[in-house]
């Protein structure tokens, strides 16, 4: 039986069908929404005009739908097609199952905005293997699920088998043993493609001179390093690290979270305060201080 969370979203966010009047003497109170405010947000949107006469009254649901729980229907039906032919009663069975799992409905607009595909995945193939992983694989407890979901959406639309399952048993490999921490807080790596994202960022890192080993210690301490673009954020880093600050790669080593912090508001204009001042400072130190602290050791070490 549907949780009665998913049957008053049906009933008082998705129904457009007329309602039948109030007795007079009923005492209770209409908590449906009134026929005239569906149909003034149906003409809102850019999908109800004049040219979309010949929308079919279930699709003109299933904008309002979207819509009352927050998600973009046009950037939805745009990400996922699938949803033009979609089924209303398809669409609450998810959010029912949604539900059952722990997510709640103001997690909904950020889950599907991101996600949309999962509207119109199959429960039974793709939505509850997911959750099985979580359980089986993870160790995550059923009341953590809204938890792990939130952080990273994109589990709900990976598959167990061809994606999820392969990534955990390499960095597994790697030497990720905390399940907790790829649960929680490493959880995009469960989703990055191990042969396209994962093992390319070790090349590079192995190809700077670093050892195998030296390059697993550096991404069990920094886990973002295997996320991190080799074009956008390695190279251009890396560039400004040897040819402008002159420092050894082995600060990287014992540092690699220098690859974290912004190149433009952190790296550089902490760089020039410090060769302005002519001293010498730790990259972790000179990174990881706060603003009040960084100005602080600056004043320090010139004895100001």
């Amino acid at each position: 039986m549907a949780p009665a969370g998913a049957t008053a979203l049906h009933s008082s966010l998705c129904s457009l069908s007329p309602h039948k009047p109030s007795s007079p003497n009923s005492q209770q109170p209409n908590t449906q929404l009134s026929p005239t405010k569906p149909k003034s947000l149906l003409q809102k949107h850019p999908l109800y005009t004049p040219t979309h006469t010949k929308l079919s009254l279930e699709f003109k649901e299933k904008i309002l739908c979207l819509e009352i729980m927050g998600v973009d229907s046009g950037k939805a039906l745009s990400v996922n097609p699938d949803l033009r032919t979609a089924t209303m009663e398809s669409i609450h069975s998810i959010i029912s199952f949604l539900h059952s799992k722990g997510i709640q409905q103001n997690d909904l607009p950020r889950i599907l905005g991101m996600c949309p595909k999962i509207l119109t995945s199959s429960i039974k193939y793709e939505l509850g293997p997911v959750f099985d992983f979580l359980s089986q694989d993870l160790k995550v407890p059923d009341r953590s699920f809204r938890r792990v979901i939130n952080k990273c959406p994109r589990l709900l639309t990976s598959s167990v088998k061809d994606q999820l399952k392969p990534a955990l048993f390499y960095l597994q490999r790697l030497g990720f043993k905390d399940l907790s921490a790829l649960a929680y807080q490493d959880s995009v790596l469960l989703v990055s493609n191990v042969e396209r994202t994962l093992i390319p960022k070790l090349k590079f890192l192995v190809n700077l001179g670093f050892s195998k080993e030296e390059t697993r210690d550096m991404v069990l301490r920094c886990p973002a390093l295997l996320t991190f673009s080799i074009d956008n954020n390695f190279q251009p880093k890396l560039e400004f690290f040897v040819e402008v600050m002159g420092r050894k790669l082995e600060e990287l080593k014992e540092f690699p979270q220098y690859f974290a912090f912004s190149l433009e508001n952190r790296i550089k204009p902490r760089h020039m305060e410090i060769v302005q001042s002519g001293i010498n400072m730790p990259l972790s130190l000179m990174l990881r201080s706060t603003d009040d602290e960084f100005r602080e050791l600056i004043k320090r070490k010139t004895g100001g």
